[in-house]
């Protein structure tokens, strides 16, 4: 399991509002572009969004589904990558004086990444979760006006 933290330098409902916006998910998430809503109403619980991963030469189409949704505060996805499995993905949003703690949980659930998945997969995880609370960050603090703050 890989679980990293970021302190986001605005309110927790700022950052809800960006979470909010499926066309947004390409901006923050590492890998993905092109994201549009696919079905329903995101965040809602069953809605997704669609995704193009691009890995090198190659091409994929990924989906994410809202599991779980508790404005302004938890916010669980899963992932399905095709032939590399599913994962869930968990964002918990705590208040932390006037700015925001966001809390980034992500394991495999089923198929090849549930299957391969290990110790060194969780560094590379880390890693991927540095970069994307990065982005986050700075998305949401540039919309907000805020300064940004290193993890």
């Amino acid at each position: 399991m890989a679980v990293r933290h970021r302190l986001i330098r605005s309110a927790p409902e700022a950052v809800w509002s960006f979470l909010c916006d499926g066309e947004r998910y390409g901006a923050w998430v590492v890998g993905t572009s092109e994201s549009h809503e696919q079905e329903g109403n995101w965040p809602q619980v069953g809605s997704a969004i669609e995704y193009t991963v691009r890995v090198g030469p190659w091409t994929l189409k990924n989906q994410t589904t809202v599991r779980r949704h508790e404005p302004p505060k938890h916010l669980e996805m899963e992932v399905d990558s095709g032939v590399l499995g599913t994962v869930r993905i968990s964002l918990e949003l705590r208040p932390w004086g006037d700015d925001t703690l966001v809390i980034l949980d992500e394991h495999p659930l089923r198929g090849l990444g549930g299957a391969l998945h290990n110790v060194v997969l969780d560094v590379l995880i880390q890693v991927r979760h540095r970069t994307m609370l990065a982005r986050l960050a700075q998305a949401v603090e540039e919309r907000s006006g805020s300064a940004s703050v290193a993890s």
